[in-house]
C-alpha cells in the first residue's frame, strides 16, 4: 500500500506579536502572532529540520530520493534537494528533485513521491516542503504570513500508517497572488475576486470531484485539512462544502503560526495526523494555479508510526517573542543594521567539495585503534597517532552539552550583538569541538547546558552561500 510512512515539521523559535507589527505602522491588528525565521535560517535549513524531525528513528539509508518543495529557494539555479540531502546524510544514489514557483509546490512532490514508489522507481521518498514569503511592509499579508516546514516520508510498503487512496487535481491560469523573478515580495489581485474565482471555484472543484470519484460524501470525512490564505476563506469552503466547521475542519494555524506558503497544507496535515486515530478518513487540499486533492486512510499501525519527533505541536509549544518589529525587518534582510566583525575567509567550490563530509553531514572521525572521536575529521588520531585509519560516524544527531564557553561582544550585529562561542562535548566518546551558539538568550548560556545541532546559514561570500553546523539550547 503506497502511502505515508511517517511525519515531521519545524516552526522556527521566534514569534512575532501581529499588534507588534499594527503599532509600528499604527495599523489594524490582526490579532495571534506569526512564525519568524531567524537570521541565520531560510527555506534550505527549515527544510532540512523538519527532514531531521521527519526521519527521527529512522534508518536513512532506506531512503531513496528526496523531493524539496519551495517558492523561497534560496538558490535560483542549484539544485537545494541535493543540499538538504546531504546535511541530513542521505546516500549519494539517490533520486532528487526541486519543485517551486507555486503554492501546489509540496502537493506536486507529494504527488511525484507518490508516483515514484508506485511504479517501483524508488521505495522510499522524502518530501520536504519549507517557505519563508515576505509581504509588502504594512500590507495584510505581513501580518497573515509565517515561516514553517514540513516533511514526509512516502513508501510503498505491506504495513503503511496512513495510505493514500486516491488524488484529483485541477489546473487553473488565473492572476491571484504572484512574484516576478526580480520581485522581493508577494504581488497580488483583489482579494474578493481571487477568492472566488480561484481559491473558492478550484479547490470546491477539485474536492467535490474526487469526493464523487470515490462515492463518498462530505460526512465520510473525519478531518479536513483545507488550506487558506485566510480564515474566513476556508470557512467559505467549509460551507460550500456542507463540512461541519467544529467537528472536521483542521485549524488553519493562522493564528499562531501564520500562512507557510507551499508547506502549508503539508504542515496542517502533520498537525492533524498527531491527532488522528486508526479507522479515520483525512482530506487534504492545497491551492496554487488550480487545486491538489487527496483522500487518506488510516490504519491500525499510526499509533506505532508516531515515532519520537517534535512535529507541529511540539514546535507551537516551544518558542520566544521577538522583541521587535525593527528585528523582523532585520532578520529578513529589509533594514541593514551595523554589520559585525566581517569574515576573513571567503568560500570556494573547491574547498567546499573536498570537506562536504564534515561541514555539510556533520562527519567525525573515530579511530579504528583507539576509538577516538575527532571532529572535524582529521586523517591523523591525535590520540594514538594512527594515519588514515579511521570511519567516518555522524555527529549531527548525538547527544551534547556545554562543555565551556565564552560571549563575544565583538562578533555580532548590532541586533544581535552578542555571539555565544561554545565548546560542546559530545556524548560519544565525548568528541569536542567548537561552534556558534543560535536560537537562544546569551545571558542563559551555561556549562552542561545540554544542547542539540541545527543546520544554519553562516554568510554570502564568493558569490554563494555558506552553511554549516551550530548548537542551540534543546527545544
Amino acid at each position: 500500500m503506497r502511502g505515508i510512512l511517517s511525519y515531521g515539521a519545524y516552526i522556527p523559535l521566534w514569534r512575532l506579536a501581529r499588534d507588534t507589527i499594527a503599532a509600528a505602522w499604527g495599523s489594524a491588528s490582526a490579532g495571534g502572532e506569526r512564525s519568524v525565521a531567524n537570521h541565520d535560517e531560510d527555506a534550505v535549513t527549515m527544510a532540512t529540520e523538519a527532514a531531521i524531525d521527519c526521519l527521527a528513528g529512522s534508518d536513512r539509508d532506506m531512503v531513496d530520493g528526496l523531493y524539496f518543495a519551495s517558492t523561497t529557494s534560496p538558490y535560483s539555479e542549484k539544485e537545494c534537494s541535493t543540499l538538504v540531502g546531504t546535511a541530513i546524510d542521505l546516500r549519494t544514489d539517490i533520486i532528487t528533485a526541486d519543485l517551486g514557483n507555486s503554492l501546489r509546490a509540496a502537493t506536486a512532490a507529494l504527488r511525484a513521491a507518490l508516483d515514484a514508489v508506485s511504479s517501483g522507481s524508488a521505495n522510499r521518498v522524502l518530501v520536504a516542503a519549507a517557505d519563508c514569503r515576505m509581504g509588502y511592509p504594512r500590507s495584510n499579508y505581513e501580518q497573515a504570513f509565517g515561516d514553517g516546514a514540513a516533511a514526509l516520508l512516502i513508501g510503498n510498503t505491506a504495513r503503511t500508517a496512513i495510505t493514500v487512496d486516491d488524488s484529483y487535481s485541477l489546473s487553473n491560469e488565473l492572476y491571484d497572488v504572484w512574484r516576478l523573478d526580480t520581485d522581493t515580495y508577494v504581488q497580488s489581485w483583489e482579494e474578493r475576486f481571487i477568492i472566488e474565482h480561484g481559491y473558492l471555484d478550484n479547490m470546491e472543484n477539485a474536492v467535490s470531484a474526487l469526493l464523487r470519484k470515490n462515492g463518498l460524501s462530505v460526512q465520510d470525512i473525519d478531518r479536513a485539512v483545507l488550506y487558506a490564505p485566510t480564515s474566513r476563506a476556508q470557512q467559505q469552503l467549509a460551507r460550500r462544502l456542507g463540512l461541519d466547521a467544529a467537528t472536521q475542519l483542521q485549524d488553519l494555524l493562522v493564528g499562531n503560526v501564520g500562512i507557510t506558503g507551499c508547506a502549508h497544507a503539508l504542515l496542517m496535515l502533520v498537525a492533524a495526523l498527531e491527532q488522528a486515530k486508526a479507522g479515520d478518513k483525512i482530506l487534504v487540499a492545497s491551492y496554487g494555479s488550480g487545486c491538489d486533492a487527496f483522500l487518506l486512510s488510516l490504519t491500525d499501525e499510526i499509533e506505532g508510526g508516531r515515532g519520537d519527533r517534535r512535529g507541529v505541536r511540539g514546535h507551537l509549544n516551544s518558542k520566544r517573542p521577538l522583541s521587535s518589529y525593527t528585528r523582523y525587518l532585520s532578520y529578513r534582510g529589509l533594514l541593514e543594521p551595523q554589520p559585525g566583525e566581517p569574515f576573513r575567509l571567503f568560500p570556494a567550490a573547491t574547498t567546499s567539495w573536498r570537506e562536504r563530509n564534515w561541514a555539510i553531514r556533520m562527519h567525525g572521525s573515530k579511530c579504528n585503534e583507539c576509538g577516538t572521536v575527532t571532529f572535524p575529521i582529521e586523517r591523523v588520531c591525535y590520540q594514538c597517532r594512527s594515519k588514515d585509519d579511521y570511519a567516518e560516524v555522524r555527529l549531527s544527531d548525538k547527544s551534547a552539552k556545554v562543555y565551556t564557553y565564552t560571549l563575544d561582544n565583538l562578533a555580532g550585529r548590532s541586533d544581535d550583538p552578542t555571539v555565544p562561542q561554545i565548546g560542546v562535548q559530545f556524548d560519544l566518546q565525548d568528541a569536542r569541538t567548537y561552534l556558534m551558539m543560535t536560537d537562544c538568550d546569551p545571558g542563559e548560556v551555561r556549562v552542561d547546558m545540554p544542547v542539540e545541532m541545527t543546520f544554519r546559514r553562516l554568510y554570502e561570500g564568493a558569490g554563494m552561500y555558506n552553511y554549516f553546523w551550530k548548537c542551540r539550547p534543546i527545544r
